[in-house]
């Protein structure tokens, strides 16, 4: 394939609102001996992206200042030692940033094969949300068979991955939202109860939902303000993922004692530090488990809405507005 030499990209001229972002033109990346350089066809739109353009989640100091953590799309060249891929494969690809463009790098090991029947937009909504569940509710929570899981945010990205994913490898799940329809979403793609925080307190609905023993895992996007009932809500021997602070990150009323008592475990991370060997485990891990269920046709990706790349803007105010159930898209090629 002619590579060009130059492509259309978004750029956040500065820190600010969905108005700083504008279609502008730049350079083709050019891949390192460890990358591949990837044609987009489409890119996923996501929380970090958001904070991220208001200037308050800088990328790594190797990472393209581009927004875009996650792409669907082309091989179209090969570095040196990037093995087990060629050009026209179609990937999907947890990138470390420069998603929001039409073209793009990828560590080869941040890479994974389109599910079968998979189109570009499907396989754009799959990295950042399936890489950040695996590797945060499976392997560090140690989420298992047999066990219970809650939710935060059910009808995120995130939550819906979380809730088809416990639910297929045998968990019982129940989530939080914030409306009716946001709570039938998410018991429509496997939750046994959904429960309303504006109207209810989850805590207190765990507790009856469980006969008082509370849940195994808890996947957290909240914050400091569920810190509290979170443990409340946690069995003996249970562990709290934290995984965002999107209403606070400074917790005052720490009761140590609640976590002796059940003893629980906490743990949480972002993923764009992990190193490039530490995401290529988990795509293997995901390749290995996930990918056989995606191809299966199971636990795809629910997709909200698409916008084109030069409505990026757009995109992020539709995501602000917090009305979306799962995935909202950016087409780069129709």
């Amino acid at each position: 394939m002619n590579i060009p030499q130059q492509m259309h990209y978004v750029e956040a001229r500065e820190p600010g609102g969905p108005e700083v972002l504008t279609l502008t033109i730049g350079a083709v990346p050019v891949p390192k001996p460890n990358e591949l350089l990837i044609r987009v066809f489409a890119a996923g739109v996501n929380r970090p992206d958001i904070i991220q353009r208001k200037g308050v989640y800088p990328p790594p100091p190797d990472a393209s200042p581009v927004l875009g953590l996650e792409v669907g799309g082309e091989v179209v060249a090969v570095g040196a030692s990037a093995d087990g891929f060629a050009c026209g494969d179609r990937v999907c690809a947890l990138t470390n940033g420069g998603g929001y463009a039409e073209y793009c790098v990828a560590p080869v090991g941040q890479c994974l094969r389109w599910p079968q029947a998979y189109d570009a937009v499907g396989a754009a909504a799959l990295a950042e949300t399936y890489f950040t569940v695996w590797a945060n509710i499976f392997q560090m929570g140690k989420l298992h068979e047999g066990e219970s899981l809650l939710v935060h945010g059910g009808t995120s990205g995130i939550g819906l991955t979380a809730i088809q994913l416990a639910r297929e490898f045998g968990s019982l799940v129940f989530a939080t939202a914030g409306s009716r329809e946001k709570c039938a979403a998410a018991v429509k793609y496997g939750a046994q109860a959904a429960i309303n925080y504006r109207e209810e307190d989850f805590a207190e609905r765990i507790h009856a939902l469980t006969d008082g023993k509370g849940v195994d895992v808890i996947l957290d996007i909240v914050g400091a303000p569920y810190f509290a009932r979170n443990l409340r809500c946690l069995r003996r021997d249970g562990r709290l993922v934290e995984v965002a602070t999107m209403h606070g990150a400074k917790v005052d009323d720490f009761d140590i004692s609640e976590l002796m008592k059940r003893r629980a475990m906490i743990t949480g991370s972002m993923m764009r530090p992990r190193t490039a060997q530490e995401k290529a485990v988990i795509a293997r891990s995901l390749a290995e488990r996930v990918w056989p269920v995606l191809d299966a046709g199971r636990c795809a990706p629910v997709i909200d809405h698409v916008f084109p790349l030069a409505h990026a803007a757009a995109a992020h105010r539709y995501m602000e507005a917090g009305t979306h159930i799962g995935k909202i898209v950016l087409k780069v090629v129709e």
